[in-house]
């Protein structure tokens, strides 16, 4: 069995702290610059109007200049940005996972090219049951709950 080494946890890594450290240095430099994301992973605060959200393809490009550029910030594992959207300019934050970044452009030239995918963490949901399953697991536990 083949591994696919751009999806493994430890590239994916690698790949979010380049992301991170060009976005920072482009900050430090205060140069403004675009990235493609994958609109799937993106979320738009308050959310967009109808139209305009199905106006946008799978990948979309994001020019950060002007407000928009003034309003972002970057953290380990988010962007965000303000931005105006359709001929009313509705206005929203823009957030994205940064693995769900696929390129970093300083102009024409792309700076970061991420071939690896984003995806969510998965959340185990835990019962009540199965917590009390796991609780009663260890006999020294038993002695902690109430006799009924």
């Amino acid at each position: 069995m083949t591994i696919n080494l751009l999806q493994t946890p430890e590239y994916k890594a690698i790949m979010k702290s380049h992301i991170l450290q060009t976005i920072e240095y482009l900050f430090s430099k205060n140069q403004e610059f675009a990235v493609a994301c994958e609109i799937a992973h993106v979320s738009f605060s308050p959310a967009l109007p109808k139209e305009i959200a199905e106006s946008f393809q799978e990948t979309v490009l994001f020019i950060l200049s002007g407000y928009t550029f003034e309003s972002a910030s970057i953290d380990e594992e988010y962007f965000s940005f303000e931005a105006g959207f359709g001929p009313e300019n509705f206005g929203a934050t823009v957030t994205v996972p940064l693995l769900a970044i696929k390129q970093v452009l300083l102009g024409e030239n792309p700076l970061v090219f991420n071939l690896s995918r984003f995806e969510e963490e998965k959340k185990e949901a835990t019962s009540t049951k199965s917590s009390m399953e796991a609780l009663l697991k260890n006999p020294e536990n038993k002695k902690l709950l109430k006799k009924r």
